[in-house]
């Protein structure tokens, strides 16, 4: 009977293993269900990126910060990784890489949604 329960025991948190929460929370901003960092941090999409490639670099990750990856993070699901010229890593929902905006101050704010025509809000649906 110990070895069935330690069987039955291993098996289940392998398998809860296996299915890692999302890197990102999902909330409410102004009726639209949008993704959000774990602070709440609104999170934004950029149309010039293409599928799992960033083409926000320099000056631009310094506004528009990378929703960064941590080491051994693996993709699931929607969720990818994509490395970063810098060879840093970053979060991508559906191939689309996704940042935050230093304009945001607190939890909530979506200040970046549609700046220049090309950064949007990484919508939840």
């Amino acid at each position: 009977m110990k070895i069935a329960v330690t069987a039955l025991t291993t098996l289940f948190l392998g398998a809860a293993a296996a299915y890692a929460a999302e890197p990102a929370k999902v909330t409410t901003i102004d009726g639209t269900n949008v993704y959000t960092d774990a602070n709440g941090m609104t999170l934004y999409t950029f149309d010039k990126d293409t599928t799992g490639k960033s083409s926000c670099d320099g000056d631009c990750a310094v506004k528009w910060p990378p929703f960064e990856a941590a080491a051994g993070a693996t993709a699931e699901g929607d969720w990818t990784v994509v490395e970063r010229t810098d060879g840093s890593m970053m979060w991508a929902y559906e191939g689309k890489p996704l940042y935050t905006y230093e304009g945001d101050k607190k939890a909530g704010d979506a200040t970046g949604d549609g700046m220049g025509g090309v950064w949007h809000l990484a919508k939840a649906e």
